[in-house]
């Protein structure tokens, strides 16, 4: 008995933080998307991705995310947007980032940023992976990870590009919310 009640309290020291930062996410921090499908909360990482952060939301102030589409949704997968095309060859009108990678795993709700074959051609698009994805691991950048809402972007229609694509109907960064 003494055991589990040890193992437990050694539980909630471990997971008080994680419950903490979805409770009380950093405003500055957190990208928050109302997806046609329900809201979604991001922890954004400048720790990790500070120029990938700093361009997310410069974006996002702009209002760029604004009605863009999920254009590439993998079933198992990911789901990748930000792309105002619609065709996920396009982006923003700013130049492209170079890579910020790190050995930060890829688990379900671990927010990425898309890019070409050439590693510094990251610019707006991203992806939310669904499940963990270690062939991710190192290659791509990692921005964010969802702390709330991960059945909102489980609900986005699947295709590439989906017959009838959710979009992003706002997005914005939590301090900015009026």
């Amino acid at each position: 008995m003494r055991h589990l009640v040890n193992l437990c309290f050694a539980l909630a020291v471990l997971l008080s933080p994680a419950v903490a930062n979805a409770a009380n996410p950093d405003p500055e921090n957190t990208l928050v998307l109302e997806l046609s499908t329900g809201t979604v909360m991001i922890k954004l990482r400048p720790d990790i991705a500070p120029k990938h952060v700093a361009r997310v939301k410069q974006l996002a102030r702009e209002g760029f995310y604004n009605g863009i589409i999920f254009h590439r949704v993998i079933n198992g997968f990911m789901a990748q947007t930000g792309d105002p095309t619609g065709t996920g060859t396009g982006g923003s009108k700013y130049p492209d980032l170079p890579a910020e990678f790190t050995p930060t795993a890829y688990e379900r709700g671990t927010i990425g940023a898309a890019r070409s074959q050439s590693p510094n051609s990251a610019n707006s698009q991203f992806f939310i992976t669904f499940k963990h994805t270690p062939s991710l691991n190192g290659k791509y950048t990692v921005w964010g990870e969802v702390i709330q809402g991960m059945t909102n972007v489980d609900k986005v229609a699947r295709g590439e590009p989906p017959s009838k694509p959710d979009k992003i109907v706002k997005a914005y960064v939590l301090a900015d919310k009026k």
